[in-house]
């Protein structure tokens, strides 16, 4: 594996158009274009989220496991396009099949997530995604995401 399959967190930002707090991969262990990504998520008490997903039992809602899981098929999906998102460049999250929830995540665990390239098809990306804390999967499901397309503006036109 080489320094450029891995990713820190600045360079996550240059992969993704997310910001705080809606960012939710740290880092990128691996990526390989077109296979597959395995990236991080460290999960801690002062989530924006755990005071109100409950205050009797901090959990990280499924939801944001699954977004988190978009994120990094979003960084592969930009690797293997070979572009940088911009104002005109993103993908979106479009769709989600056989999503399953199998364990609890709670602050102080280390959100492993790990995602495949099934296939493109007609702009779609379909990923196969595991979350893991400890080596055991917390959630997993497919997700699909398209590029975002905007045709070019005609010459002279402004902005």
């Amino acid at each position: 594996m080489s320094e450029s399959d891995r990713l820190d967190i600045e360079a996550i930002m240059r992969q993704l158009p997310h910001r705080y707090p809606f960012l939710l991969v740290d880092r990128v262990l691996e990526c390989v274009a077109g296979q597959h990504c395995v990236a991080l998520k460290n999960v801690t008490f002062n989530e924006p989220f755990f005071p109100g997903h409950f205050p009797h039992r901090p959990l990280m809602p499924g939801v944001l496991i699954i977004e988190a899981l978009a994120q990094a098929a979003g960084i592969l999906a930009f690797k293997t396009a070979k572009v940088v998102p911009d104002i005109d460049t993103r993908f979106y999250f479009v769709a989600i099949d056989n999503a399953r929830f199998r364990k609890p995540v709670e602050p102080g665990d280390q959100l492993m997530l790990r995602v495949a390239l099934k296939r493109a098809f007609k702009g779609i990306w379909k990923f196969d995604c595991v979350a893991e804390v400890a080596g055991q999967e917390v959630a997993s499901a497919e997700i699909m995401v398209a590029p975002e397309t905007k045709a070019p503006k005609p010459a002279g036109e402004a902005g």
